[in-house]
């Protein structure tokens, strides 16, 4: 009897351990995204919980004002920037008082980069959705079986047409660029017309203007309302035909199983083990984010480019846009390059044919939807350009070097411009520096923007890095006089260093320093008299390209790594109210660095140059940990679509690309036991980090493809065919590894 009792026992207890192994889920890349992640701005912009499909047109979040706000004013359609608010606009009701949009209190969301739901608690509506690439469906289940049930869709600022099963129009953005809509219901309104005074006008079916509104009204007791629509930046028609070829019917779930595929697909090309749970969250979804610019918006062959106001065919090459390339230069493009060459072919590619639709050949600097908005400074195209170059991807090099030469010597170097070069630009030209205004000195440059002022340092250090990427591509098209002219021209940062303070130091016209001068205050609003968003102790270390010369230029390496610590320890010297009151985007602070800008990225990696990578691989811990959170607040500052986000995925993995131009890599500390990336050739790039741990995050030891390892960098070609990096982790920095001259890493002065 004891036996057979425990046998049964025994049986129970397999019979439930089995239930339980069934439980288990597996999770896959895209479970550990939270769009949530940031949206409470410490700050300034917050992130927004973005739903789309990679690198896709049609991008949506909710329509409020930020995360804490209490109502949400109607549903999206379309996001045509990446900050800006819905063209067109969705309102489900129940009731007497019809209104274009609708202020809905609301709860229960939640939200997946390819599925949302919430619940519009007060009209007793229930709302899920999910995307398409150019497409998207709504399902709308009414709650009060005793009311008509109604669907508003507006357009803000454009037309609108309805008629029994569809509804139609356009919406009016920047630079004579329209976003077009088609919607069909699942089924036949009662009544459809045009909104007006409240009330539905059947006798219309179209209007013009602003807040123009189609009104459908559905039968009473009707339950559940299907909606499809379909967008578009070429016609009305080719909204239609948009909707027709993505989604046939009306099946959500299934609609919504295909989105979520597409992004498993694409974050898969990076797979991680170990590490914490939160740091696989915030990793996955710091991936994510990359794909949210810039968007394809070829349709069916052909593409609306606002660059020069007409319709294209794109010859089967996907037309990309909205890249906010100040920002995604340093990281984001590099990261793409790694897993998806194909896509970022198309992205230069896509530059190319805006220089030559915008008539003048110059490199675009802030490509969106409705053109060149030509914000920040500098032309850092080119080391988008100059970083694929390097790496082996193939596009139309001579013509690329064209428009980026023509881009910073024909158009005004005066950020936030597209003028064409003025005096500040001959001065550049000819001194090797731009400018700075004196105290009370007024503005003679027609091209310099009143807010945004020259930003001379920033402009300068920007310049002369471009100019180095521009030398490297003129080598390698043989052109050596040029390559040696723009090489001397990569050196002009030295015009503005201060020998006796060891930083960047604006002066005037005469060649005489601005004094007196403060490196944490002096330069106004942003800092931007003279700088550019962050002040002088960021702008200190902007020569990516010559880190050895910035060396050199500061004493050596001693000297050097006491000033870096001290960027780290210096304090804000004013209350923190009045400090961001000054320099709003300079948070994220660790002392005066500011973790929430893209100039700081590469800064704690500059250990590595001057023999003390333990410091880099402390640092690049410190950072993560203390900025980067699974949480409402675990973002630093403006993330700009992918430009910070790549930097928190490659220091995640161990390495970082410090000069996009240089093909290279510094190495941090990872936090995964193992990594692997998915390269674009279908090879395979692994990290493994034994003991990898919290305390363990300094490297003892490494091989690079089997064999010993002694520097704090590899090349583009050591991994370019997939390898191998292993590292060895410990609680205590091994101070010796990667310290010896020979390990220093590639520099221009080198």
């Amino acid at each position: 009897m004891k036996l057979i009792h425990c046998f049964v026992l025994a049986s129970l207890l397999s019979a439930c351990s089995g239930v339980q192994r069934q439980q288990v889920t597996v999770k896959e890349p895209v479970d550990y995204v939270n769009p949530y992640m940031g949206n409470i701005s410490h700050l300034l912009v917050p992130t927004f919980p973005t739903i789309h499909l990679p690198n896709s047109m049609l991008r949506v979040y909710p329509e409020r004002a930020d995360y804490t706000s209490d109502l949400l004013h109607g549903l999206p359609l379309i996001v045509t920037s990446h900050r800006g608010s819905s063209a067109f606009n969705l309102s489900p009701y129940q009731g007497d008082e019809l209104r274009p949009v609708i202020n809905y209190s609301y709860d229960r969301e939640k939200l997946k980069p390819y599925y949302y739901e919430v619940s519009l608690d007060d009209e007793q509506i229930s709302v899920k959705y999910a995307p398409s690439h150019q497409s998207a469906l709504y399902s709308i289940e009414y709650g009060q079986q005793d009311k008509p049930a109604y669907m508003m869709i507006n357009s803000r600022n454009g037309s609108i047409q309805v008629s029994e099963k569809s509804v139609s129009g356009y919406q009016q953005l920047e630079n004579n660029t329209r976003v077009y809509l088609y919607m069909e219901p699942d089924i036949a309104p009662q009544e459809a017309g045009i909104l007006v005074n409240g009330k539905i006008d059947v006798t219309g079916d179209a209007a013009e203007g602003r807040d123009v509104c189609a009104v459908l009204r559905f039968a009473d007791g009707t339950q559940k309302v299907n909606l499809r629509y379909g967008i578009s930046f070429i016609s009305g028609e080719q909204a239609r035909k948009n909707m027709q070829r993505e989604i046939p019917g009306y099946d959500l779930q299934a609609l919504a199983e295909q989105g979520r595929q597409a992004w498993n697909k694409a974050l898969g090309d990076i797979e991680v083990e170990g590490g914490s749970e939160t740091d696989k969250q915030v990793m996955y979804t710091s991936f994510y984010r990359v794909f949210e610019r810039p968007v394809c918006i070829s349709e069916d062959g052909l593409y609306f480019s606002a660059f020069d106001g007409k319709v294209h065919e794109d010859h089967g090459e996907p037309f990309y846009t909205d890249d906010w390339i100040w920002d995604t230069y340093r990281a984001a493009h590099p990261l793409r390059v790694l897993v998806d060459e194909e896509t970022e072919k198309g992205v230069i590619d896509s530059y190319l044919l805006m220089a030559e639709q915008m008539g003048n050949m110059w490199m675009p600097t802030f490509p969106e939807i409705t053109g060149d908005s030509r914000r920040m400074n500098s032309n850092h195209a080119v080391a988008t350009v100059a970083d694929a170059m390097a790496k082996g991807v193939k596009f139309d090099l001579a013509k690329a070097y064209e428009a980026c030469r023509k881009g910073i010597e024909e158009k005004t170097l005066a950020p936030w411009s597209g003028a064409p070069s003025g005096w500040i630009d001959d001065f550049y030209k000819k001194n090797g520096y731009i400018p700075a205004l004196q105290e009370g000195e007024k503005e003679t440059d027609p091209n310099v923007h009143p807010f945004e002022k020259r930003q001379p340092i920033a402009v300068t250090l920007g310049t002369s890095y471009d100019q180095w990427c521009l030398s490297r591509i003129a080598e390698a098209l043989g052109k050596k006089d040029e390559a040696g002219y723009y090489l001397q021209c990569a050196h002009n940062y030295r015009n503005v260093y201060n020998a006796e303070t060891s930083f960047f130091h604006p002066k005037d016209k005469n060649g005489k320093w601005i004094e007196p001068f403060d490196y944490r205050y002096s330069g106004g609003q942003g800092a931007r008299e003279y700088y550019g968003e962050n002040n002088g102790w960021i702008y200190r270390w902007d020569v990516p390209h010559n880190v050895a010369d910035l060396i050199s230029l500061m004493g050596g390496n001693e000297q050097f790594i006491a000033n870096l610590d001290q960027t780290f320890r210096e304090p804000l010297g004013k209350a923190k109210y009045v400090f961001y009151a000054q320099l709003p985007d300079h948070t994220g602070n660790v002392g005066q660095f500011s973790m929430a800008n893209e100039p700081s990225l590469h800064i704690p990696y500059l250990y590595n140059y001057a023999g003390q990578p333990w410091k880099t691989q402390k640092r690049i811990r410190q950072l993560l940990k203390t900025w980067f959170r699974n949480d409402l607040m675990g973002v630093p500052g403006d993330e700009d679509g992918g430009g910070m986000s790549a930097f928190v995925v490659f220091s995640s993995l161990g390495f970082y690309p410090v000069t996009p131009g240089f093909p290279a890599y510094n190495i941090g500390s990872p936090l995964f036991a193992k990594s692997k990336v998915h390269l674009s050739n279908g090879k395979v790039f692994e990290i493994e980090a034994q003991g990898v741990s919290e305390d363990n995050k300094y490297i003892q030891s490494a091989t690079l493809n089997g064999k010993e390892w002694n520097k704090p960098w590899f090349s583009h070609d050591d991994i370019k065919d997939g390898g191998k990096l292993m590292l060895v982790m410990g609680s205590i920095p091994n101070k010796a590894w990667g310290n010896s001259a020979d390990a220093v890493l590639p520099s221009a002065g080198r």
